[in-house]
């Protein structure tokens, strides 16, 4: 009969091995996420993938704050992350860490997640934008790609926390993550 594992019998990984464990080339940059539920959510799912840090930046809200952690579970003192007020800032700096940088967004030069190949010799820099407002204009012409999720129903977008875990697990799989 199945049952359902206690956490003990999960076998996780406490946070200084976490800290010592080898992250994915991955970084996610929130982009003036309004938010603490999402900014949370997306600690959570970076803890979960081992994200290599989380950037926010704008009028993102930074740990510590009981809401966040009410979704990140403790995730904020897991995953590294760095605020930067300026986006265009936080794109400069990872490009000049050769990380290519992808926005999560709706454009007309987006081309679907699924057709996107994502090379497991690469580092890439994933931006997710504010809950209404998507991506920061002044931040889409210093982005190379721009990726969407296909959706097939009546509503045009995810919520920032869903899209970030469809996107960040889809890059997470072919990046190399094992279990």
């Amino acid at each position: 009969m199945t049952k359902k594992l206690k956490l003990e019998e999960l076998g996780r990984i406490d946070v200084e091995t976490f800290k010592k464990t080898p992250k994915i080339s991955l970084v996610v940059i929130l982009d003036n996420v309004r938010s603490m539920h999402n900014v949370g959510a997306i600690f959570r799912t970076a803890d979960a993938f081992l994200v290599e840090k989380i950037v926010l930046c704008g009028i993102t809200p930074q740990p510590p704050h009981r809401e966040i952690h009410k979704a990140a579970l403790g995730a904020t003192e897991s995953v590294d992350w760095i605020y930067e007020q300026d986006i265009n800032g936080a794109i400069d700096n990872l490009k000049k860490e050769n990380f290519e940088i992808i926005g999560i967004e709706q454009t007309s030069s987006s081309q679907l997640i699924t057709d996107f190949e994502i090379n497991s010799e690469k580092k890439y820099a994933l931006i997710l934008g504010n809950e209404v407002d998507g991506i920061s204009d002044e931040a889409l012409e210093n982005i190379e790609t721009f990726l969407e999720i296909p959706q097939l129903g009546t509503k045009h977008s995810l919520n920032v926390s869903v899209c970030g875990g469809v996107v960040i697990w889809e890059f997470a799989k072919n990046l190399g993550i094992k279990k």
